[in-house]
């Protein structure tokens, strides 16, 4: 896992700003899941702490595009929370994400000729 350095995130910004959608749909691969325990799954695995104006909006637009769906569940003596779940669609545009991801990284990690 990429460590902390110089007070730089462990990842770049711009790269979890990008990869978010892809790490979302890839956080309800499993199963259901509220919002704030997907951001620290993300934290755990490298990405910096995710703020609510960042993430709601992301989980709005993928749910908005139908690969994910929310639903509000009653907390026991808390608030409830809304937890979403992936949709076929869902599935579908994470294969697609990771396909393209793979060529990506095989085109970034190719030595380049010159």
């Amino acid at each position: 896992m990429p460590a902390e350095t110089g007070g730089f995130p462990r990842y770049p910004g711009t790269w979890q700003r990008a990869l978010l959608p892809m790490c979302l749909l890839a956080g309800l691969e499993n199963g259901s899941n509220h919002g704030y325990a997907l951001a620290k799954k993300l934290e755990e695995r490298g990405f910096s702490p995710l703020k609510g104006a960042t993430l709601y909006p992301a989980l709005g637009k993928l749910e908005e595009a139908g690969y994910i769906r929310g639903a509000w569940k009653e907390g026991r003596g808390a608030p409830g929370r809304k937890v979403y779940a992936l949709t076929a669609s869902g599935r579908e545009r994470l294969r697609t994400l990771r396909m393209l991801w793979d060529s990506f990284q095989s085109t970034v990690s190719r030595p380049h000729e010159q």
